[in-house]
C-alpha cells in the first residue's frame, strides 16, 4: 500500500501566495516584514528624499557631453544640447548627495542610543542614489524602498543591504515613506515625484497626518515654474492657508538650517544634542 502523501502547509503553498486570494497576505507582508526590519535595526524616524530617478552625477553628465561633442549623427545638435542640460540638472544630484551628507553627520551627533532621523529614499538611481551616497559618506545607515516596474528602477549600490526592501505594490511603499518621515526633501521630479508630493500635501492638509512632518521642497525657482500655485489660488483650487503645508529651500545650508531646527523644535530632547557634531 502506497503511503499518503503529506498535505501541504497553507504558508507554504506559493501557488496559493501568489493567488488572488492571498493579496490580502501579500499586502500585510508589505507592512509586517519591513516593520519587523526596522525595530530589529532600531530605526525610530527617518528623513525622506523625494527626486527624479533620470538626474545623474556631475561625472556622468560630463561625460555625455564629451560624447555628444564627437557626434556627427543627424541628431547631434539635440544629443548635445540635452547632454547640456543633464549637466545642468546634475547639480541637483550633488546637491542631494552633500545635503544627505551633512544630515546624517547631524543626526550622528546626537547622544541617542537608537537610530534618529535616517535617510530614506526609493532606492533607485537619481537624486535617490544621491541621498544614500550621502548617507554613506558620512559614515550612516540609509533606507531604500524599492518597487518593481518595468524600467529605472534598480537597488543603487549606497543602500544598506539589511535595509533594502522590494515592494510590489505603491500604496504599501508610500505607507512607509511617510510612516516614520519627519521630514520630507523633494527634489526636482517628474510624474512619480509629483505624484509622492501631492499625496503627503493632501494627507497633511486633511490632517490624515498630525504629526510635525516638515516638507520643504528644493529649488523655488524649479518648483514654482512646474507647479503655478498662484494660479490654483486665482481658480479657488487651493487657499493661500495651503502654501503653509510646505517651505522652500535653495541652498544646502538652508534646507539643513530649516530641516534640524525643526527636529529640535519638535522631535529632540534638548539633553541630546552634543554642541560639536562628529565629523
Amino acid at each position: 500500500m502506497s503511503k499518503v502523501k503529506k498535505p501541504q502547509k497553507a504558508y507554504k503553498n506559493l501557488d496559493f501566495l501568489s493567488s488572488a486570494d492571498a493579496r490580502t497576505l501579500r499586502i500585510l507582508s508589505e507592512y509586517y516584514e519591513p516593520k519587523a526590519r526596522f525595530q530589529k535595526h532600531n530605526i525610530v524616524d527617518t528623513i525622506v528624499f523625494f527626486g527624479s530617478a533620470r538626474i545623474i552625477s556631475r561625472k556622468e553628465a560630463l561625460k555625455l557631453v564629451e560624447k555628444a561633442q564627437k557626434d556627427n549623427s543627424k541628431n547631434a545638435e539635440y544629443n548635445f544640447d540635452r547632454a547640456v542640460k543633464q549637466l545642468e540638472m546634475s547639480t541637483y544630484y550633488e546637491d542631494a548627495v552633500k545635503l544627505s551628507k551633512k544630515l546624517t553627520s547631524w543626526s550622528k551627533s546626537l547622544k541617542e542610543e537608537k537610530n534618529r532621523f535616517i535617510i530614506c529614499s526609493g532606492g533607485g538611481p537619481g537624486i535617490m542614489e544621491a541621498a544614500n551616497k550621502g548617507a554613506k559618506l558620512a559614515g550612516g545607515h540609509s533606507i531604500g524602498l524599492n518597487i518593481s516596474i518595468p524600467f529605472e528602477q534598480f537597488v543603487n549600490k549606497y543602500v544598506d543591504p539589511e535595509l533594502a526592501f522590494e515592494f510590489h505594490y505603491f500604496f504599501m511603499r508610500k505607507l512607509w515613506f511617510i510612516y516614520l518621515a519627519k521630514a520630507l526633501i523633494v527634489f526636482p521630479g517628474g510624474f512619480g515625484t509629483m505624484d509622492e508630493l501631492m499625496e503627503v500635501l493632501t494627507l497633511v492638509q486633511t490632517k490624515k497626518i498630525t504629526k510635525k512632518m516638515k516638507i520643504i521642497m528644493y529649488d523655488e525657482n524649479y518648483w514654482k515654474e512646474v507647479i503655478n500655485f498662484e494660479a490654483l489660488i486665482e481658480h479657488g483650487t487651493i487657499s493661500r492657508e495651503d502654501l503653509k503645508l510646505f517651505d522652500f529651500g535653495n541652498s544646502i545650508d538652508e534646507v539643513f538650517e530649516k530641516l534640524t531646527l525643526h527636529f529640535q523644535k519638535y522631535f529632540i530632547n534638548k539633553n541630546l544634542i552634543n554642541k560639536k557634531p562628529r565629523k
